[in-house]
């Protein structure tokens, strides 16, 4: 029986299931092997296959030396973070599931989970920024990204420099160094890279390659984060070309049925500490149940992702020659070889959600968009279900006029995330909305 001095130097370790097998016969296992059981311990549930939905706001210490190193670690006191369960604002076995599996996908060493994207990317950026500090910023953002910088942290005396999605090494060189300048001026600091790529809604891509070469050249200690949604964790794997924080809205592909809303961050520790911290203070986390749909929908994520991709190829094949259509954003016919470029360096695959140019303008899109049987009007991307909406009009509304020409969020662009429907359905679907137009 150890003394009193031995158990606050040794707490009673924490009921963590065995480290899982990353490898057979060192060969290395595939992400959505590791999605049946990555993780998760059945010895510790009471031999439960699947990890059950723990639904408890408190946790109880193994000892009173136990609960002390926790708040340590939760504190900031001792490196590390808590090393057991706490409370459900901090912690619990269905987010840490789900934490280590999402980590999985982008080689990352940590990840954290959260009520929503939004949720994920606000506390991301405040984490990182304070006042009289410089955001630089890919664009266009999704438009609650970009109005959380511009209209929310502006109010704290963060300001931001942004570039196009497409820029060059030199650009960004000219980008860095305005922003380096701008923060001095200010008596701040560069605070963060964001990017988003591809970006919402025209899939205009982000040479993340480019940008940690540029950061690297005279901003060494500054974090770049992308907004990886659109492709990841299956068709591109950011982290791997230089970003340091890659966000996910898990509310699309991972959950990819409709029926949550969730976001997460990964990466290195160095990086995802101080949003942990963060995260302890304001709450945010996803919740259980939440976080055990989504470790139901990872079994069969890259299932999906690959169907609904390979039905967009035959979609956007079809609507490319169509009359009635002006032009296409998808990956997988791309005219730019700037873009192209990118394209061959950073993707895995041309994904399932594009924008497609409606020859006329808000009316012919409406038109369009009313007439849809099968496909949806709907915001959101990345389901089962192919959803249909009018940037514009809809998610970008709020961004100002000559912003939306600027970036290309023209009144005649249509986004539309392909699902897992039969194609030559949906190919008739809008055809026959086309004629409508």
């Amino acid at each position: 029986m150890p003394d009193a001095v031995d158990a606050v130097e040794t707490p009673t370790p924490r009921r963590k299931p065995k480290p899982a097998k990353r490898e057979i016969a060192g060969r290395p296992l595939k992400p959505s092997t590791l999605m049946m059981g990555h993780g998760y311990d059945p010895v510790l549930s009471e031999g439960s296959l699947k990890a059950p939905i723990f639904l408890t706001s408190t946790f109880a210490f193994e000892s009173a030396a136990a609960g002390k190193r926790h708040f340590e670690g939760i504190t900031g006191l001792r490196e590390g973070g808590a090393e057991g369960l706490v409370y459900s604002r901090f912690n619990g076995p269905n987010q840490e599931i789900l934490e280590d599996r999402l980590a999985v996908w982008d080689g990352a060493e940590d990840a954290l989970t959260f009520s929503s994207g939004m949720t994920a990317i606000c506390i991301l950026m405040m984490a990182y920024a304070s006042q009289n500090d410089v955001i630089v910023h890919s664009g266009p953002l999704y438009a609650a990204s970009e109005g959380f910088v511009a209209k929310v942290l502006s109010r704290f005396g963060v300001s931001y420099v942004d570039f196009p999605a497409g820029a060059t090494r030199e650009e960004l060189d000219a980008v860095l160094a305005k922003a380096k300048a701008q923060a001095a001026e200010r008596g701040g600091k560069v605070a963060m890279i964001y990017l988003e790529s591809p970006a919402n809604p025209t899939n205009a891509l982000v040479d993340v390659e480019a940008v940690r070469d540029a950061r690297n050249a005279v901003l060494p200690d500054c974090p770049i984060a992308i907004d990886n949604t659109f492709l990841g964790p299956l068709w591109s794997r950011p982290l791997e070309h230089g970003a340091d924080i890659v966000a996910y809205s898990l509310t699309k592909y991972v959950g990819g049925h409709s029926d949550l809303v969730a976001g997460s961050i990964a990466g290195a520790k160095k990086w995802i500490n101080p949003v942990r911290a963060l995260r302890n203070t304001m709450g945010g986390i996803v919740d259980p149940h939440t976080a055990w749909m989504l470790l139901r929908s990872l079994e069969t994520v890259e299932l999906r992702m690959q169907r609904a991709g390979e039905n967009a190829a035959r979609v956007c094949d079809f609507l490319r020659s169509h009359p009635k259509v002006e032009g296409l954003g998808y990956l997988g016919f791309i005219a730019d070889s700037r873009q192209q470029d990118i394209y061959d360096r950073h993707c895995l695959g041309a994904g399932s959600t594009f924008s497609v140019f409606i020859k006329g303008g808000e009316a012919e899109c409406f038109r369009f968009l009313d007439n849809l049987t099968i496909a949806k009007l709907a915001v959101s991307l990345g389901g089962t279900e192919t959803l249909a909406s009018h940037p514009a009009s809809m998610t970008h509304l709020s961004v100002p006029q000559a912003r939306k020409d600027l970036l290309g969020i023209t009144d005649n662009l249509v986004r539309i995330s392909v699902g897992i429907e039969d194609a030559d359905d949906l190919i008739a679907d809008f055809a026959q909305a086309l004629e409508h137009v």
